[in-house]
């Protein structure tokens, strides 16, 4: 590939998704996209540019994102996270809240929302609680093994027993041992495609707390600023914003104030909650 054949398609990239992708990158863009070239029976890394400019080829945008989107992501990732969220959920139940509304807005693969929708099933054990959680990401391919909710044994590794019984059903093909996600961990979670990058957000809010985990860097400060000040718009006073532990609101204008590293609190009325 052409160093200005690969400007063009992180240019294209960056409009459509807001996805900063460096020079560190070549290698990877590089290998992702010789598959779509394989796919789509093309010559060069030149005629997949003119071919993804086409006004009739708006889904092979989506699915370069989809190639080019990093989905790693695991159960209890940033385990401390969760502890928070328990936190905060156990004290605003026991103030009398009874609706709550959480939102992971880089989804990935399920693994995120599924393990918010464990501990939020744990807390509040259907006593009368209206209770949803919105997951998002941008990746088509993502969303649908989202769906499916179907994990292997290694991915179910960081779940306790207790919880992979009650949540995950047991199932065997010829090969390996695989686990669905149950109807309990699917019934209040929805899953959507969305573009942080585009603001405004189609949401109303507000949100209790929002999942914003290992996405940030992957975009420039002028993103960062724009998500930031819609997610301070979606969530409540006092509700939390967790973001990665290698990332920070540094050098951004923003309402959150920093309770401690990746995690941020929404100025307002709001009690704290000790974390």
């Amino acid at each position: 590939m052409k160093k200005s054949t690969f400007r063009k398609i992180r240019d294209l990239v960056y409009s459509n998704s807001g996805i900063s992708l460096t020079e560190k990158k070549y290698a990877l863009v590089q290998a992702r996209i010789a598959k779509r070239l394989r796919i789509l029976g093309l010559n060069s890394y030149e005629d997949y540019i003119d071919y993804i400019s086409g006004d009739k080829h708006e889904e092979e945008m989506v699915n370069l994102l989809n190639v080019i989107s990093t989905n790693t992501t695991s159960f209890f990732r940033e385990s401390d996270h969760f502890d928070i969220l328990s936190d905060a959920v156990k004290q605003w139940r026991s103030e009398g809240q009874k609706k709550f509304r959480f939102w992971s807005a880089a989804c990935s693969t399920g693994e995120e929302p599924y393990t918010m929708a464990m501990i939020l099933n744990e807390i509040i054990e259907d006593k009368g609680v209206d209770l949803k959680i919105l997951a998002t990401d941008i990746s088509i391919d993502a969303l649908q093994a989202c769906r499916e909710g179907i994990y292997t044994e290694e991915k179910l590794k960081p779940v306790s027993e207790a919880l992979k019984k009650k949540y995950f059903i047991r199932e065997k093909n010829e090969k390996n041992v695989l686990y669905r996600a149950d109807h309990s961990l699917k019934r209040f979670t929805t899953f959507a495609r969305m573009n942080l990058s585009k603001p405004p957000y189609p949401m109303k809010g507000p949100f209790d707390v929002i999942f914003c985990r290992n996405v940030m860097i992957y975009f420039d400060n002028r993103v960062r600023q724009r998500m930031i000040r819609e997610m301070s718009r979606l969530i409540k006073p006092g509700g939390y914003l967790l973001i990665g532990h290698s990332e920070t609101l540094m050098g951004l204008e923003s309402d959150f104030k920093t309770i401690r590293p990746s995690v941020y609190q929404s100025q307002g009325a709001g009690k704290p909650v000790t974390v």
